[in-house]
């Protein structure tokens, strides 16, 4: 890895990283906010258990609202912050790879000391490391919120960073295949549409797998089918072995994208 090129990718990517961060612990922290007067609301669980079971699933909110970490899970990490992940990684690893040989600065980048093993090495560290940053400052947030902006509700710290990790983790495999996308793609706009198709028939697979039991095959199609967010802050999934296999397919695709990026013709 080249640290001078690393550091350089993450000042040119500071103010996108700045303001997903920004997003995600605004939503965070609003939610948390406004927790109390959600759980005092008589009725409300009456009322989400008068959905059908396959609408209650796709909103996380399949046995209603118990704790703040079951409201967090459902409200927040069952669609905002998964958006807000899911635009990041389709985004960077666009513009980390794809962007770099479309406009002709990769060619800049190997005209360099730097192999294109260490080019490629450095920009999937700069793309595992934004998407670090931004869970480490909603994890740190919502731990924050949750202890002065509401009081007589408790956070189950444990488990939410737990969910967190988890949460990492999944995210770092939908950014190592959009890299591996970007790093074969010689145009951004292909690269771009490709990772985001993909993910969007991903997600759309596991909204579908969520309707009904007819349906429920789909989900063995997403990669979402891992990410439960209910299930993960109540220690209801295995995380170790779900972590592990995320772990293991994030480091094979992200090689994997790196021997390609080495072996390929560029349009230079």
């Amino acid at each position: 890895m080249s640290w001078p090129l690393y550091l350089s990718m993450m000042k040119s990517h500071a103010k996108m990283l700045g303001g997903f961060i920004y997003g995600a612990v605004a939503y965070i922290v609003l939610i948390i906010w406004i927790y109390p007067s959600i759980a005092d609301m008589k009725g409300f669980n009456e009322m989400i258990a008068a959905l059908p079971e396959g609408m209650r699933k796709l909103i996380g909110m399949e046995n209603g609202i118990n704790s703040l970490s079951d409201y967090i899970a459902g409200e927040f990490y069952g669609m905002l912050f998964l958006i807000i992940l899911m635009v990041y990684v389709i985004l960077t690893s666009t513009r980390l790879m794809a962007r770099l040989v479309d406009q002709g600065s990769m060619a800049y980048l190997l005209a360099t000391p730097n192999s294109r093993v260490k080019i490629a090495s450095t920009q999937a560290a700069v793309l595992i490391t934004g998407l670090a940053c931004i869970v480490v400052f909603t994890t740190l947030s919502g731990i924050a919120a949750s202890e002065w902006l509401i009081s007589g509700y408790e956070l189950d710290v444990r488990s939410f960073v737990k969910l967190n990790v988890l949460t990492f983790l999944i995210f770092s495999c939908v950014a190592a295949y959009c890299f591996l996308i970007s790093s074969i793609c010689n145009d951004e706009k292909k690269a771009l549409g490709v990772s985001a198709g993909i993910t969007l028939v991903f997600y759309m697979f596991n909204m579908a797998g969520k309707l009904s039991e007819k349906t429920e095959w789909l989900l063995n199609l997403s990669i979402f089918k891992l990410y439960d967010p209910i299930k993960m802050i109540n220690n209801e999934t295995d995380a170790l072995l779900t972590g592990s296999i995320l772990a293991v397919t994030t480091i094979l695709l992200l090689a994997i994208s790196i021997i390609v990026f080495k072996r390929r013709n560029l349009p230079l």
